[in-house]
C-alpha cells in the first residue's frame, strides 16, 4: 500500500495525503454482515452531552467482525480484503468450507484466494489463529483474548502486533505494541501476524473539513471561553488560563488518575508500559 500526495493547489490539499487503497479488492460490504449501528452524537439516554466533539459525519454500516474464530478445522478461502470505516485495519471476507461467509481483521501478509484455518492443528501462518500453548515462542501475534472463548480483546488496531515472550505453566508472556509485558492464559487464542495498513498512523488529515467526514467535531480552548462555560474561561485579553489544564467540569487533565483500581488485572502485568 503506497500514500498518495497531492499538488497544492489549495491550502487543504497542501499537507493533504491519502491512502492508494490498493489492496482494496471488493467495494461492496457482504450484505449478510452489516447492520446500521445508531449514532448518539455524544449524548447519554438521558439526552446529555457526556463526550463532547462528535456528531455528524458520513453515513456508515458495522461490519461484523469474527474475533473468536472459533470455526476450527475447517479450511476458508479469502474472498475480498475489504476497507472498514469503523476500524483503522482492513478486514478479509471467509468463505467456510461448509458455505458459512465471516468477516475477520486482514493481516499484511493475507491474499485473495489464501487458505486460513483456526483450531490446535492449524499451522503457523498469517492468519491462522491458535491458543498461546501451540505457537511458538517469538511468534508476533495479534487479536489476542483475555479469557478464553470471548474474543479477541487486545491488538486489534492497523499495523499492531505483539510478541510471544515466553511460557510458564499455565501462563504466556505476551510483549505488547505499548511496551507493556502481560501474563495471558495458554489456553486462550491468537492470530498469527502482524496486522495490515501500516500506514494508517502517518496520513495527514489536511482539513477541517475530512474530519468532519470522520464524524470529529471542533474542540475549542477552554482559554477562549467564557467563565461560565470552563475554569480556565475570562480575563482580559489573552490569558493563560490560571489553573491547572482542566476539563469543563474541572477534572485534571494531567497527572490525574482517573484509572479504577482493577486488582485482578494488575497482578496480570509483569511490567507496564513504557
Amino acid at each position: 500500500m503506497g500514500i498518495k500526495t497531492y499538488n497544492p493547489t489549495s491550502p487543504g490539499i497542501r499537507s493533504k495525503t491519502t491512502l492508494t487503497f490498493d489492496e482494496i479488492t471488493a467495494e461492496e460490504p457482504e450484505k449478510s454482515l452489516i447492520i446500521s449501528k445508531g449514532r448518539t452524537g455524544g449524548r447519554n439516554n438521558y439526552g446529555r452531552m457526556t463526550t463532547r466533539h462528535m456528531g455528524g459525519g458520513h453515513k456508515r454500516f458495522y461490519r461484523i467482525i469474527d474475533f473468536k474464530r472459533d470455526k476450527d478445522n475447517i479450511p476458508a478461502k479469502v474472498a475480498s480484503v475489504e476497507y472498514d470505516p469503523y476500524r483503522s485495519c482492513r478486514i478479509a471476507l471467509l468463505h467456510y468450507g461448509d458455505g458459512e461467509k465471516r468477516y475477520i481483521i486482514a493481516p499484511m501478509d493475507l491474499k485473495v484466494g489464501g487458505i486460513v484455518m483456526s483450531g490446535e492443528s492449524a499451522e503457523i501462518k498469517s492468519g491462522n489463529t491458535l491458543p498461546l500453548k501451540n505457537i511458538p515462542t517469538g511468534t508476533m501475534i495479534h487479536n489476542i483474548e483475555l479469557r478464553q472463548g470471548k474474543g479477541g480483546q487486545m491488538v486489534r488496531s492497523a499495523g499492531l502486533a505483539a510478541q510471544l515472550l515466553a511460557k510458564e505453566e499455565e501462563m504466556a508472556h505476551v510483549k505488547l505494541p505499548s511496551g507493556e509485558v502481560r501474563l495471558v492464559s495458554i489456553k486462550c487464542r491468537a492470530t498469527v501476524g502482524q496486522i495490515g495498513n501500516p500506514e494508517h498512523g502517518i496520513i495527514s488529515i489536511g482539513k477541517a473539513g475530512r474530519s468532519r467526514w470522520l464524524g470529529k467535531r471542533p474542540r475549542v480552548r477552554g482559554v477562549a471561553m467564557n467563565p461560565v462555560d470552563h475554569p480556565l474561561g475570562g480575563g482580559e485579553g489573552k490569558s493563560k488560563g490560571g489553573n491547572h489544564p482542566c476539563s469543563p467540569t474541572g477534572v485534571l487533565a494531567k497527572g490525574f488518575k482517573t484509572r479504577k483500581k482493577k486488582k485482578l488485572s494488575d497482578k496480570y502485568i509483569l511490567k507496564r508500559r513504557e
